[in-house]
């Protein structure tokens, strides 16, 4: 799998290297928009991203999950549907005694 780090070597810092350039360099850095990988012994093990760049990534993950159930949810849905009255009976329960219930408030 190719990686970030793999694609973009100079912006790939060891941790000694990272600690040379200071949070605050790095900080600058990604306020400008470049992203920083940090490594320790030739693994990426962080990364130093602005938080827009942070919060794309977040509403990215957050669109694949809601898009994962979609599909997944179109690819198991048979099309039958239960009407509601039958659901209660099928529990044993009887709709008037449930609106009962309801109004007047018991749990």
């Amino acid at each position: 799998m190719t990686t970030y780090a793999d694609l973009h070597p100079e912006r790939t810092l060891s941790v000694t290297a990272a600690n040379g350039r200071g949070v605050a360099g790095l900080v600058k850095d990604a306020e400008r928009g470049e992203d920083t990988i940090v490594e320790r012994h030739g693994r990426a093990v962080a990364a130093v991203i602005s938080v827009k760049h942070f919060d794309e990534l977040q509403r990215f993950r957050d669109d694949l999950i809601a898009g994962s159930l979609i599909l997944a949810r179109e690819l198991s849905d048979t099309g039958n549907r239960t009407d509601l009255d039958d659901a209660i009976s099928a529990f044993g329960f009887d709709r008037a005694e449930l609106d009962a219930d309801l109004a007047s408030g018991r749990d």
